[in-house]
């Protein structure tokens, strides 16, 4: 993949702290009111066709805080039920797209963590993608949501749909339990790296708990420090161990933690190029990466993907998509570099 390096200034600032300003390509929309903006929708979707564009115009201008809302002030104002509207109005991923635009975050994160469980096979890297990428906080209210939305708990869910040490990890992310200091501790960086080297290179076998012990657990600021440690100590990076260690599922789902933790928008930038290499399209990833990182760090992101494909993350949406999907999926996007 690529190396780390100790401080660049993209690698060690993920997470678009205070110091960075807001990263993100969707924002709040001045003085927009619910009650005016269902009137549009309802509007673009009377009569006779719908007006995609207009549906356009308004949800790409507004944040997921003031989409949201605009579920009951539509019920309120016309007795009727937007979902069951756009949905009978719209079709293929633009509808989808829309739909996903319309639920809270952490009821998407559900929405989508449920789908990767039941559907036709499980896609371990959707389970992987959101379980490693979230904090402390929005994976309690992503199991809260589960649990109302479901009937049981996201870790019952996994539990009985994965298996081994995997299924181990997915649990172990799913607690929420990361320490989120930003401080590092440099001594206990270097103890860290000392016991993933012990648990992996250096014995017959691997022991897979203490990886997920010090992954699941730890900063992302102190984990930062313990891969440098541990490339220093060992002359490898960690991915190089991962793969030489461990297989299947559990080493892709190993890597993406580490990669997430590295650097979080190089990890969705290359998430996002995978979605669109190839043959055919993954739109359920691509809508979900689009969706929820619009308001996070959408704009490092597209830094991430320029520098690591050379060329925009807007021109491979705009030809790998088309028609009002790609309209709306190029309004998140925020524009081309």
């Amino acid at each position: 993949y690529y190396t780390f390096t100790p401080a660049p200034a993209v690698s060690m600032l993920t997470q678009g702290g205070p110091e960075r300003g807001f990263r993100g390509t969707i924002k709040d929309f001045p003085g927009a009111d619910p009650f005016r903006d269902v009137e549009v929708l309802r509007k673009a979707m009377k009569g006779f066709g719908t007006n995609e564009d207009a549906i356009i115009e308004l949800l790409g201008a507004r944040s997921n805080k003031q989409r949201v809302p605009m579920v009951k002030a539509y019920k309120t104002t016309y007795g009727k039920d937007l979902i069951h509207d756009l949905k009978s109005e719209l079709t293929g991923h633009f509808e989808e797209l829309v739909l996903a635009m319309m639920k809270t975050p952490a009821e998407y994160d559900a929405f989508e963590l449920k789908h990767a469980i039941v559907g036709a096979g499980t896609d371990e890297l959707c389970l992987i993608e959101i379980l490693s990428s979230r904090s402390n906080a929005e994976i309690h209210e992503i199991n809260t949501v589960y649990k109302a939305e479901y009937g049981k708990s996201l870790e019952d869910a996994i539990q009985g749909d994965t298996s081994g040490h995997f299924r181990r990890l997915l649990v172990s992310l799913c607690q929420g339990n990361r320490d989120e200091r930003e401080t590092v501790d440099i001594a206990l960086a270097k103890q860290d790296a000392q016991k993933l080297y012990a648990a992996g290179e250096h014995k017959l076998g691997t022991d897979e708990s203490q990886f997920n012990a010090i992954l699941c657990s730890r900063s992302k600021p102190h984990l930062r420090q313990v891969f440098l440690e541990y490339q220093q100590m060992c002359g490898k990076d960690i991915e190089k161990s991962i793969c030489k260690e461990m297989s299947g599922d559990l080493e892709s789902g190993m890597l993406a933690v580490v990669k997430c933790i590295k650097n979080t928008p190089a990890f969705f930038a290359e998430r996002l190029n995978k979605a669109m290499k190839g043959m055919g399209t993954k739109d359920c990833t691509l809508i979900r990466i689009m969706v929820t990182r619009s308001e996070v760090d959408m704009l490092d992101i597209r830094q991430e993907y320029q520098r690591t494909y050379g060329k925009s993350l807007y021109t491979d949406i705009s030809g790998d998509t088309s028609g009002h999907y790609k309209k709306l999926l190029l309004k998140l996007c925020g524009g081309s570099d």
